[in-house]
């Protein structure tokens, strides 16, 4: 299968040699790499063009500085890279950050997995980081959920969910939807993908502003995004950070900020929402 590999790249002079390196060192050679430097001002662009001249699998796209928006900017980037392309030329559309190492078999063992399990839409290896010379792992609490940073879609799946949205919560929205529609999102826990630059918001606790935002993004109604809030809440021990989310996501409702999903997508997203909720919590 032919993997479509699509690098959203901004200011990454220090970390993408890395994963251009882990890329051209895979023992699946059928890919072609699509970096979109995203108005970089560093030395992103020479970087970038070490590799494109040596390697005719390597394309690059330059855009000038987007927005930054949580979720919407790299998005951006990903999809006018993608638009350079033929996804029919393709089985497999990757979208990859551009500070993850990639063992030499990453490729082949996704490739493995698509070609074995026709049901699997979204497959992914879990993520490390080093700490103290060693590398853990990155800690998410959700082992069955592939991170943003190496997401890879079969083909017919990412078509059918309408591709991935410029917003807050991408990188969830994309699961919920294709679940709907019978495919399957797949962790290979033994896949360990090395993330090599931590980035503050993602990896540490986030703002009341970000969970309020993010709630009403990904599409939740009221009562969906307060028990969300009050989740969020618990984990802090704090009754305040309950009502700032709750401030962030009904400011948000007041202004009737575009939504990025469809309506019968967020009755989708919601639905699931709540069958979980009543999984784990309720017990029902």
């Amino acid at each position: 299968m032919k993997f479509l590999i699509i690098i959203p790249a901004h200011n990454e002079q220090d970390h993408l040699a890395f994963t251009l390196d882990s890329l051209q060192r895979q023992s699946c050679k059928d890919f072609k790499v699509v970096v979109v430097n995203d108005g970089s001002t560093d030395a992103t662009s020479e970087i970038i063009k070490k590799y494109t001249d040596q390697d005719s699998r390597f394309e690059t796209v330059n855009l000038e500085k987007s927005l930054h928006q949580p979720g919407s900017k790299v998005i951006h980037a990903f999809k006018n890279g993608l638009q350079t392309q033929n996804i029919e030329n393709f089985e497999i559309i990757c979208k990859f950050d551009a500070d993850i190492i990639l063992d030499e078999n990453y490729l082949q063992e996704i490739d493995n997995a698509f070609l074995h399990h026709p049901k699997y839409g979204l497959v992914g290896g879990l993520l490390y980081i080093e700490k103290n010379g060693k590398w853990i792992y990155e800690g998410n609490s959700n082992k069955h959920h592939v991170r943003g940073p190496v997401k890879a879609y079969r083909k017919e799946c990412f078509i059918a969910i309408g591709g991935l949205r410029e917003t807050l919560g991408w990188d969830n929205i994309d699961a919920v939807l294709l679940k709907n529609l019978g495919w399957e999102e797949v962790v290979l826990p033994e896949l360990q993908v090395k993330l090599i630059k931590i980035k503050g918001a993602d990896y540490t606790v986030k703002s009341s502003d970000y969970y309020g935002r993010y709630f009403y993004f990904l599409g939740l109604n009221r009562f969906l995004a307060y028990v969300a809030a009050s989740k969020e809440a618990a984990k802090s021990r704090s009754v305040l950070f309950f009502f700032s989310i709750i401030q962030s996501y009904e400011h948000c409702r007041s202004k009737q900020l575009e939504l990025k999903i469809s309506d019968a997508e967020q009755k989708i997203i919601n639905n699931e929402r709540w069958n979980t909720l009543k999984k784990k919590w309720l017990k029902m």
